[in-house]
């Protein structure tokens, strides 16, 4: 399979709240904002980018009800995207974003140990049940791609192997042609390829997650609260001890430049190479407010390096949730100079997206 290249749809069929605590007085409602907020101009303009691909992450509490029978009127907004995304000769990721019992961005947790990690087969059950419904929904369309979950947290890389074999399994029974995606544990970190085991299975790609440095590529982020996010700082830089977060992570310490990315992804690149399978990076970005220039320094370098390595992307935002290529209606981003053209198109991060 070819190198792919494409963006995420973030906030569209996943994260609504999100979008919603931005512009609480503008939004329109669940199934409305679904209606309006992706329509088809948006695919032609990813296909016109030069890209071939989206990854429309999905929120499975919002197409499942409790005892996880579909909710019909919501995956028609799914359908759509399945079929504008043929119509545009797009590929399409569907990547199971939040599904019971596991939450990416749960902050609250004091553990990694969520429900589908507990050893309780009820979760996992659940979600056995949610891919059978989508796989055997979507799996005779040749254009779409199964990621079987995103960002998983399990207290070890031996647990989530054993979901992601189980998840993949369910997917392979009901899309036996489709490719499957399955990234690394702890929120898919590049670190974690070491311990990654593959599926046994010869059409499967592989997924990994950058947004490190952190103290660089979420600095002055509203919604984290370590003290140590409150400076501005540059890049390339030595962040020096970097700082501990969720789960006793060590992040960001010493210096990056795009030496340290190609370091970092290393034992990725070492994964590929040994199993002769691909690799995409489908999320990462800065925080929309950081200084341009140094944003810029970090987007050539790392899309440098995955080129390099023959590991594919999906940026981290097409629309919005502050690392949008494109920002409409969120007021704190209003007066970005990124921003500042009629369409509201971030060109220059968008340039240096193409450019790799």
């Amino acid at each position: 399979m070819s190198r792919m290249r494409g963006l995420n749809l973030g906030g569209w069929l996943s994260q609504i709240d999100a979008i919603q605590e931005k512009d609480p007085e503008g939004f329109p409602g669940i199934d409305k904002h679904m209606e309006t907020f992706i329509g088809p101009s948006d695919f032609v303009n990813v296909k016109s980018w030069g890209f071939d691909h989206v990854r429309v992450p999905v929120d499975s509490y919002l197409f499942f009800t409790d005892n996880e029978k579909p909710i019909e009127n919501r995956l028609a907004h799914l359908d759509r995207a399945v079929s504008l995304s043929s119509q545009n000769s797009l590929k399409l990721i569907l990547d199971l974003h939040e599904c019971p019992g596991h939450d990416f961005a749960d902050e609250n947790a004091s553990s990694p140990v969520q429900k589908l990690f507990s050893g309780d087969d009820t979760c996992i059950k659940k979600a056995e049940k949610i891919w059978a419904c989508l796989s055997e929904r979507y799996g005779s369309h040749g254009h779409v791609l199964f990621e079987a979950l995103n960002e998983p947290v399990a207290p070890t890389a031996q647990i989530w192997n054993a979901v992601k074999d189980r998840l993949c399994r369910e997917i392979r029974r009901h899309a036996p042609n489709s490719t499957i995606i399955a990234g690394s544990n702890m929120w898919n970190w590049p670190s974690e390829f070491s311990a990654l085991t593959p599926f046994d299975d010869a059409n499967v790609m592989y997924s990994v997650h950058f947004y490190e440095p952190l103290l660089f590529t979420h600095q002055l982020a509203p919604w984290l609260n370590d003290i140590e996010l409150k400076t501005v700082r540059d890049y390339p830089s030595d962040y020096g001890s970097g700082f501990t977060r969720k789960y006793g992570l060590l992040m960001s310490a010493g210096a990056w430049d795009r030496d340290r990315l190609a370091r970092e992804f290393a034992p990725v690149n070492e994964f590929r190479k040994r199993y002769g399978v691909p690799v995409i990076c489908n999320e990462f970005g800065v925080y929309a407010p950081v200084e341009l220039g140094a944003q810029l320094r970090w987007y050539n370098d790392l899309l440098s390096v995955l080129k390099e390595m023959e590991i594919g992307f999906s940026y981290w935002n097409y629309k919005n949730l502050d690392f949008g290529v494109i920002s409409v209606g969120e007021k704190l981003h209003e007066g970005l100079p990124q921003y500042g053209n009629p369409e509201r198109v971030n060109h220059p991060v968008l340039d240096v997206l193409r450019k790799y």
